[in-house]
């Protein structure tokens, strides 16, 4: 039967954050997941779900018209979760990983989905302790879904450069600003997407997929960009967690300006340039080691440029878009991380200045502060 795309007339937003469940005392991961989750309120338990290990969780946003009904959706679902983790003793880590917990100590979360995961990619799948933001925009058609994905590759290394937050791994600065990255792409089926021509070879690929019992379904394509037919969107996954709430209302401003603006050319018929695959993996691999003081290929011009060169070449493309979309205000958030650095910059001046992971943790928690409160505007350059 082949996937039908409930394609969305507008670019709504979806936003899902994975978020640490951390010990007040220790600050270590803590299997507090199920007794956070056991008391959801009725109508919300599509919205707080179980991740794959009992120490992380993912809060999701109900479909939102804006960015700042995401804030609003995100803002009520936070407050409630920090008021029942803390009756546990327990607060959220805002981390791509944790600086010190250790992976192999972690629990699986009980589910046969999960399971099934664990028995078929072993240690692969033991080492996904990570966090990620994912961001689903509309789009009104299959085809120009897949079409998005493909032109949607370009921008990516960007995206990643400026939500990286996750430099430390098992207490050591491992000398990438998106460990997570690594990690995610030791799955078979994640990574950067394939390159296809329509929403027809989408579905033949995910039928040999299935028939052949390499996945259960398309939910086991984890793409940094993939569409996702049931909600009639395309969904950026390659950005870690970033380390607030106005850091994340940036990225969502950016990801649904870029999708926006594709979308509008696609409509035009305007000639799209394409980015050389290997272009793309190896600006992605730069944007990983380097983050924000990454050099990346203009795929325009096919000149180096730095990161920080792209994202504000990225942005001012983006302007436009954001004044017919009313996220301007949110948009510029992402200014803001240029100029005061992203989340892994801001980990290594934490453990520079602590001397200690557990220094990582208590910075990213001060960070953080009460999201929805707003961002509580202290720097960890400081």
């Amino acid at each position: 039967m082949p996937i039908q795309f409930n394609a969305s007339s507008e670019h709504t937003l979806g936003v899902e954050i994975e978020l640490g469940v951390v010990d007040r005392q220790s600050l270590e991961l803590v299997p507090r997941a199920a007794d956070i989750l056991a008391k959801v309120p009725e109508g919300w338990t599509e919205c707080v779900k179980p991740e794959f290990m009992q120490g992380y969780l993912e809060f999701n946003t109900g479909v939102c018209g804006s960015v700042d009904e995401v804030r609003r959706d995100l803002q009520e679902k936070l407050e409630w979760g920090y008021q029942i983790a803390s009756e546990y003793d327990a607060t959220f880590l805002w981390s791509g990983t944790h600086p010190f917990s250790r992976w192999d100590q972690q629990s699986l979360t009980p589910d046969d989905r999960y399971q099934w995961l664990m028995d078929t990619m072993q240690f692969v799948a033991r080492r996904l302790v990570c966090f990620g933001l994912h961001v689903h925009v509309g789009v009104d058609s299959g085809d120009k879904a897949i079409q998005m994905c493909d032109r949607m590759m370009r921008h990516l290394p960007v995206m990643l450069a400026l939500s990286a937050n996750s430099p430390c791994w098992n207490g050591h600065d491992t000398g990438l600003a998106s460990y997570r990255s690594k990690i995610m792409e030791s799955l078979p089926t994640a990574g950067l997407p394939e390159t296809m021509r329509n929403w027809s070879e989408y579905n033949w690929l995910v039928d040999h997929l299935q028939s052949t019992d390499f996945i259960h379904s398309s939910r086991e394509i984890w793409w940094d960009v993939r569409p996702v037919a049931r909600f009639g969107t395309v969904e950026v996954r390659i950005m870690d967690t970033p380390m607030t709430m106005r850091q994340l209302l940036g990225l969502v401003a950016m990801v649904q300006c870029v999708v926006a603006g594709i979308s509008s050319e696609i409509d035009r018929g305007a000639y799209l340039v394409d980015c050389h695959p290997m272009i793309a993996r190896q600006n992605k691999w730069h944007a990983v080691r380097y983050g924000l003081d990454a050099t990346l290929v203009d795929p325009d011009t096919m000149l180096a440029a730095s990161a920080r060169q792209m994202a504000r070449r990225t942005l001012d493309l983006c302007r436009p878009v954001a004044d017919h979309l009313g996220c301007a205000t949110e948009l510029g958030y992402c200014e803001e991380i240029l100029q005061s650095g992203n989340g892994a910059q801001s980990q290594r001046h934490l453990l520079q200045r602590a001397g200690s992971a557990n220094g990582v943790v208590e910075g990213l928690l001060a960070a953080a502060g009460e999201p929805w409160l707003g961002d509580t505007g202290i720097s960890c350059k400081q």
